[in-house]
C-alpha cells in the first residue's frame, strides 16, 4: 500500500509522512509513505492508494478529491494538529480504514 501525505508546499507533509512511516514500521506494516506538495499532486497520485490531505487545504478539498477520485485514490482530511501533535498511529489508522473501505 502506498500512502501520500499532501500539503501546500511539501514541508509539513514530509514531517507527517515520516511520523506515519515510523508508526507503520513499529507495527510491522510494509507500507510506502511519501510526502508531496499540492503542485506535484498529479505525480504523487500515481500508484497511490490513499491521499492524506493537510487540514490547511480543506478549502480546496473538493478539487483535490476530484483529482484523487479520477486516479481511484481514497482521500482523508487530516486533523488540524497533524504536523505538531496528532498521534501518528491515529493518522495511520485513518489511512488504513480509508483504503479498506475503498476495496
Amino acid at each position: 500500500m502506498r500512502i501520500v501525505v499532501v500539503c501546500g508546499a511539501g514541508a509539513s507533509s514530509t514531517f507527517v509522512a515520516a511520523r506515519i512511516r515510523r508508526a507503520a514500521v513499529s507495527r510491522g506494516l510494509p507500507l510506502e509513505v511519501a510526502a508531496s506538495g499540492e503542485s506535484q499532486l498529479a505525480t504523487a497520485l500515481v500508484d497511490a492508494d490513499v491521499l492524506l490531505v493537510g487540514a490547511h487545504l480543506a478549502g480546496r478539498l473538493a478539487a483535490v478529491h476530484e483529482r484523487a477520485a479520477a486516479a481511484s485514490v481514497a482521500v482523508v482530511l487530516l486533523p488540524e494538529d497533524a504536523a505538531i501533535g496528532a498521534d501518528p498511529n491515529d493518522m495511520l489508522d485513518l489511512a488504513l480504514a480509508s483504503a479498506e473501505a475503498r476495496s
